[in-house]
Order: C-alpha cells, then structure tokens, then sequence
C-alpha cells in the first residue's frame, strides 16, 4: 500500500484554481501509482479566520462545486482526502470529504475546532481502501489522544491528518517540537500510521488577517513505531509517499497502549472528572 500528501498552497477564494491543483496532483500521484493521497485543511475553499469570509466560499456536499470535484477527479486511481469549509443548513464545518472514482465516500468535520464561527464534529468514521481501513482528524484534533485512540478502535491502521498551518514567527519553533511530539505520540500509543498532512505558504497569507506568520509546511509520515519515514521539503509546493508495512501489529498489548490503557483505566479517569469540582 503506498500513501502520500500533495503539500500545496491554496488561493482564499479560487476555488477553480485550487481544484485545478487536485487535478494535477492526482495526476501525479497516480504517476507514483500512489493508492491513497492527502490534501491541506480547507484547500479548496481556503481557510479564513472571518467568519463571514468563511461562508463566502463555502459549499454543501451536494452543491455544484462537490460535484465538479467528483466529475473532474474521477478518472483518478488514487483515493483522496481534500478539505473545505462546509456549509450544512444554518452551521458551518470544516470538513475533509474522502473521495474515490468519482464517489464521495464521506466526509469527516474537525472535533476540535477553534475557529468560533465552526462547529464541532463528534462523528469519528473509518473508510477502507484496498482492503485498507484508515481515518481522518483534522490540525489540532491529532493534539488529543481520544479522536486517534477512535479511529484505531475501529480498525483504521493509518490516520490522516489534513493541516493548515500559519504561525507568527515568535512561537514557530514550540509549535514545530509541540505537533512533533504530539503526531509520534499518536503514532506509537496506536501502533498507526500517522500523516501530518500540512498546507505551505509562498508569500503573505490571505486567509489570516490578524498577525503575520509562517506556513512553513514540514509534512511527513510516522511510522507505528515513531518513525518518520518520508519529510516534505519545507517553504515550497512538496509531494510526499511511501509504501506502508500494513502488518505491523502491536506485539505487547494485542490492541496498542493507548485502547489497552482505556480499557483498563477509562471508568477510573471518569469516576475522577466527575468528582473533580472543578
């Protein structure tokens, strides 16, 4: 099984322009005969930090917009993973939708989003792909143990993780070793793979209006055992891969520390926040 990220950055607003990038990506993949691709947070609508902004380029899973996606990616092999700003009803979401020939497989909505103008999703599905299940959460979401210990608990062996990333240059090195620690934590405590899938920034970012920062990019894969096996180049338009050894399995425990440690200490940590008065 071969996985992969298309590093890129995306226009706020042109979302023509941004899904002409998805094609020639896909393009691409399907060159390194790729089976499963990633893409950014929010890459075919951009990723504002205004509300209203936001909803400006939003669309619905069965607008005209998702269906182009479906129409022009369809005679891609490669599954896919590509973010948007979604509108549903009067709420909005950030979402990545799983695509395939042409099929929306699904969608994901990030559980932990900041963005106050976003709802929060609380469904954690699974896709399989080649025989291969897998699972997406979005940026921030790979920063809490309990969205990733889901995904593994229903058998995903590889979790995505779509980022868009613009930090302000006085905490670019803490967020660099934070997330780092963070996504190898997820990898090794769930015996997964683990993508940080990131978006990268060629100038002045449109999307984000109230500091400067850096989109620095730095995707890469992590191994089940912490390793980083492949490293996007950072500060330019990147495409990453590698072939995953699916059969890695957690040797000790049977079911990875993390579903072990839940299943043995999660009525305990309950009964505690519970009493906890705070």
């Amino acid at each position: 099984m071969r996985i992969g990220h298309c590093q890129l950055d995306s226009t706020l607003g042109d979302f023509d322009g941004n899904l002409k990038k998805v094609v020639q990506s896909l393009e691409r993949m399907d060159l390194d005969r790729v089976d499963i691709a990633c893409f950014p947070e929010c890459f075919l609508t951009g990723y504002p930090d205004d509300g209203q902004k936001a909803r400006d380029g939003a669309f619905t899973v069965d607008s005209n917009q998702m269906m182009r996606v479906l129409s022009e990616t369809s005679r891609f092999e490669a599954a896919f993973i590509v973010g948007f700003n979604e509108r549903r009803g009067d709420d909005l979401y950030n979402t990545a939708a799983v695509i395939h020939k042409g099929h929306l497989l699904g969608t994901y909505s990030k559980c932990s989003a900041y963005m106050k103008f976003h709802k929060q999703g609380r469904d954690f599905p699974v896709f399989t792909h080649k025989g291969l299940t897998f699972g997406v959460v979005i940026c921030s979401d790979g920063g809490y143990i309990e969205p990733a210990r889901l995904l593994a608990l229903k058998g995903a062996r590889v979790i995505f993780a779509p980022h868009f990333n613009y930090i302000a240059k006085e905490g670019l090195i803490g967020h660099f070793m934070k997330v780092r620690a963070d996504h190898t934590a997820r990898a090794v405590e769930n015996s997964v793979y683990f993508v940080r899938g990131n978006n990268v920034s060629l100038g002045k970012e449109e999307c984000i209006s109230n500091y400067d920062g850096v989109g620095y990019g730095d995707s890469y894969i992590i191994d089940p055992h912490g390793e980083i096996v492949v490293r996007s180049r950072r500060h330019q338009e990147d495409h990453i891969f590698v072939d995953i050894d699916t059969t890695i399995v957690d040797r000790g425990w049977g079911v990875g520390r993390s579903l072990w440690s839940a299943r043995e200490f999660g009525r305990m940590l309950m009964s505690m926040a519970a009493n906890d008065p705070k």
